[in-house]
């Protein structure tokens, strides 16, 4: 396993936050990984283990998740709020330009930073995520999230997460549920398994829904740098019509469907994978576009 560092920086509201640090060439800007709702930096392992050497790369515990604190406002939990986090990051680790892969939520706050530091991104994948979002998909989420479930061993937490999300991992194994059950639970101070994330994250995502923000402008902001999407052939959060969309409005980009994987891609499926080299190497050479690819 790829060595990292444990490292820490504060937000602007005094929170102490967390990331994982691999190594990796300092010519080339580092890869910043963002992560779901309910996610944390460990989704990133395998992904940053097979990058690191070559490129730099920060996996980030947002506020209330993993290793980072929990806020005292549950209303900070919010994707403005946690962009307003990352730049705090990047400020105190003197990050300049970055390449941003975002998973779900992380790809909202990829465009969010793409709009708010305009040349700084040097690349981007979205990972299941646009400007656009499924109903069905927020609703399957607000059925889980903040629901603070305990399981008394990894593997009743792995069967757990087999039932729940097994639909859109028809192909995953009972090895592969306890290694997301190690990536999103952990040992509680009861000697119970529960989720490794504050569970007031689901106050304000389910709380009356606030006004519609058009996202499509900082999509086209990120659009302006290298740029792929990556989409679950069975998603129910990004649409096969928005990915559409998002092509249309971004000639550039690559989209890539992985086949027969729901809500999010794990990124180590080889599509996946191969989208991801492409994008770097189109940031190293300096090129913008690609095309279309499923698998």
């Amino acid at each position: 396993m790829t060595d990292f560092e444990d490292c820490f920086w504060e937000s602007r509201d005094g929170l102490r936050l967390h990331y994982r640090d691999y190594p990796g060439n300092a010519a080339r800007p580092p890869v910043l990984c963002l992560p779901g709702l309910t996610r944390n930096a460990r989704d990133f392992a395998d992904l940053a283990a097979r990058l690191a050497g070559d490129w730099r790369v920060i996996c980030a515990d947002m506020r209330g998740r993993g290793d980072s604190a929990y806020a005292k406002d549950s209303a900070s939990y919010n994707p403005l709020q946690y962009v307003e986090d990352v730049e705090a990051l990047l400020e105190q680790a003197g990050i300049a330009r970055f390449v941003v892969i975002g998973t779900s939520l992380g790809g909202l706050m990829a465009m969010l930073l793409a709009a708010r530091l305009p040349g700084r991104v040097a690349g981007a994948l979205l990972n299941d995520i646009g400007p656009e979002v499924e109903p069905d998909g927020l609703a399957r989420i607000r059925e889980y999230v903040g629901q603070g479930r305990s399981y008394p061993t990894w593997m009743h937490a792995a069967r757990a997460l087999e039932e729940l999300q097994g639909p859109g991992f028809p192909a995953f194994g009972v090895e592969d549920w306890l290694a997301v059950a190690k990536r999103v639970m952990t040992l509680g101070q009861n000697g119970r398994i529960v989720f490794d994330y504050d569970m007031k994250i689901a106050e304000p995502f389910n709380a009356a829904p606030a006004p519609e923000v058009d996202l499509w402008p900082a999509f086209a902001a990120l659009a302006a740098s290298p740029l792929a999407v990556v989409r679950g052939g069975k998603s129910d959060l990004l649409s096969a019509q928005t990915l559409a969309r998002m092509g249309a409005a971004a000639p550039s980009a690559e989209l890539v469907t992985v086949a027969g994987v729901g809500h999010a891609p794990t990124l180590c499926e080889p599509a996946a994978a191969g989208a991801i080299d492409r994008l770097l190497a189109r940031v190293e050479g300096g090129s913008v576009g690609l095309g279309v690819a499923s698998a």
